[in-house]
């Protein structure tokens, strides 16, 4: 991926070495089925986090980490980078439609994170909060991408940041609160039903921006997209749940199934085209 040139994000908060206290979750073998679970791109955080402040007898404190290495320094650049060409790529989409696109912020850190949406643990895997508008990213996230995933190359790492951006941009027009709202009517199997939906499309978004940034700036280099359809390969709930149980679930799918990534963020790239992404209104998988 032709990211170098770039330019870089003002919008980027860099949080990696702070302490911070975080409440406890049960440890042992349940704990890390869990964190396995949820350990999806835009994965749902809520399991692992507390709304409320945790026990003052009981934080798990962040102990400081030297952020100046190259390799992260390098990351934290890339991400920036990435960041940016979304700007650019969903302002113009907004304009296009006579919308303003309001730019969200990506906070950096290391091990755990409070946000608007409660604690969270580097276990979730990133995560949008629509709260507070902000994608929150560890960068050893892209070490378990690559080693525990298989799931290597930068543009595999670029799908990562536009599929959270996806849900910014579901929650700048409103869907996301209309899936909600959805939610709270149905039963727990529609629910995750809704959620696939949501999920699948911040997938087919990831794809339109690949394409309009392909288009004006000419970022891809050869594999690139093979690297992408890995990674959304590499996080689907079949894959994820068999790695964990040997076994998968569908009714509890709240991402969609390898198959189903794939082909959503297939569809945005190819088209290029938002309103092509209406994964609530398809009658495919």
């Amino acid at each position: 991926m032709r990211w170098q040139i770039g330019r870089r994000s003002t919008n980027v908060e860099d949080r990696r070495g702070m302490n911070i206290s975080a409440p406890v979750v049960g440890g042992g073998v349940g704990a890390a089925l869990i964190s396995l679970l949820v350990f999806l791109l835009g994965g749902d955080p809520s399991a692992l986090w507390q709304q409320d402040s945790p026990p003052s007898d009981s934080p798990i404190a962040e102990s400081p980490q030297t952020t100046g290495s190259q390799a992260q320094d390098r990351m934290a650049d890339f991400v920036s980078v990435v960041l940016a060409d979304t700007e650019d790529t969903w302002s113009d989409l907004f304009r296009q439609d006579g919308k303003t696109y309001v730019e969200p912020k990506l906070v950096l850190y290391s091990g755990a994170v409070e946000s608007a949406c409660g604690f969270a643990r580097s276990a979730v895997g990133p995560f949008y909060c629509p709260r507070d508008r902000k994608v929150y990213i560890d960068l050893s996230f892209y070490r378990d991408l690559k080693t525990r995933y298989q799931a290597p190359g930068d543009f595999a790492q670029a799908y990562v940041i536009a599929h959270e951006i996806g849900h910014h941009v579901q929650n700048l027009l409103g869907i996301s609160q209309q899936v909600q709202a959805l939610q709270n009517r149905v039963n727990q199997t529609q629910a995750n039903q809704l959620s696939v939906r949501l999920e699948l499309q911040a997938d087919c978004f990831a794809g339109v921006w690949a394409n309009h940034a392909q288009r004006s700036r000419q970022i891809l280099e050869t594999g690139d997209i093979e690297e992408a359809l890995n990674a959304a390969s590499s996080i689907g709930d079949d894959r994820l749940q068999k790695q964990a149980r040997g076994y998968a679930v569908p009714e509890s799918f709240t991402h969609g199934s390898s198959a189903q990534r794939v082909r959503w963020f297939k569809q945005g790239i190819q088209t290029g085209e938002p309103e092509q992404c209406n994964t609530f209104a398809s009658t495919k998988s």
